[in-house]
């Protein structure tokens, strides 16, 4: 089951704190105060990642419209997975995640990416760090 990162709900906050900023400095709008219920439970839970699945509505919403932000695939169009390797060098993701990426739930995408940012060894993290800079490269399948 795919999971939503707690990092990517801080991201989600710290968006929509700069998006609809408190009028008075105590009351939140309704997409903060959504992200923060679930904020809240997994803190005091202590998880790291809550079920995509099991979101309440008016959260995911709101997290979702901070994920279209992102970037969509980490593709640079240096792909060797055509050429068979397990992973890729340009994008670190493995051949499956490659071939599934336009099938994948957002929170699939998510934890794929936090996966091949944490390693940090695909060609997009150093050697061809400024063409992932320029943005989102389209690719075959997604």
């Amino acid at each position: 089951m795919a999971a939503i990162h707690i990092t990517d709900i801080e991201a989600a906050i710290n968006f929509w704190r700069v998006r609809k900023p408190s009028p008075d400095g105590v009351s939140l709008g309704p997409e903060l105060r959504a992200l923060a219920e679930v904020y809240a439970l997994m803190v005091f839970y202590h998880d790291d990642e809550a079920d995509e699945k099991g979101f309440p509505p008016a959260a995911y919403a709101a997290w979702k419209s901070w994920y279209d932000t992102t970037p969509d695939a980490p593709c640079i169009a240096i792909c060797s997975t055509t050429q068979g390797d397990a992973i890729c060098k340009g994008c670190g993701r493995s051949f499956e995640e490659v071939q599934r990426w336009t099938e994948m739930t957002p929170a699939q995408k998510r934890q794929t990416w936090r996966r091949i940012t944490m390693i940090g060894q695909a060609w997009r993290f150093n050697r061809y760090s400024e063409r992932a800079a320029q943005g989102p490269v389209p690719e075959a399948g997604s």
